[in-house]
């Protein structure tokens, strides 16, 4: 059983979230009153089920069905994100990698939600949309960029390895 976040690191995530949800409706035009359509919760390991923990990725999404239809969880992945921030913390800090992980798995939620992605597509097309998700969420990051977040993108440009 890996690290879990701790009070101080949970209110980061929960701010990260906070701040991707208002960057990435903004720059999908989602107003407040359509966001409540984007049905979606976020979990950290502490509250996952062992079905939704999985090793080689920061952040993944399970899909569930319900009355309505589907249903979206963000499973954080605590005990990869601060391995890889203590591995890296002379220069990837915890907000800004958790910002950029927030901002990705939105941009996800929002394109399956509104059937521009497939979440049971073939694995050689789900490589494919993790490619245009990571071009999208750097888009998405532009308006707030700063040098800490900077340092993320470019460890997610393939020319570095954090995860």
């Amino acid at each position: 059983m890996g690290r879990y976040f701790n009070l101080a690191e949970l209110y980061i995530a929960a701010n990260a979230f906070f701040s991707a949800e208002k960057i990435a409706h903004r720059h999908f035009g989602i107003d407040w009153k359509n966001a409540k359509e984007l049905k979606y919760d976020v979990r950290t390991m502490a509250q996952l089920k062992a079905h939704e923990v999985q090793e080689g990725a920061f952040a993944h999404l399970c899909r569930y069905e319900y009355e309505r239809g589907h249903f979206y969880r963000v499973c954080l992945q605590d005990s990869l994100i601060l391995d890889a921030v203590g591995r890296a913390k002379s220069f990837i800090k915890l907000p800004a990698l958790l910002l950029y992980i927030a901002a990705h798995e939105l941009v996800h939620v929002i394109r399956f939600s509104r059937g521009e992605a497939d979440f049971e597509a073939p694995e050689e097309e789900k490589r494919r949309e993790e490619e245009r998700v990571h071009i999208i969420t750097r888009n998405v990051l532009q308006p707030c960029m700063n040098a800490d977040l900077k340092l993320v993108i470019d460890c997610f440009s393939n020319r570095y390895q954090i995860c």
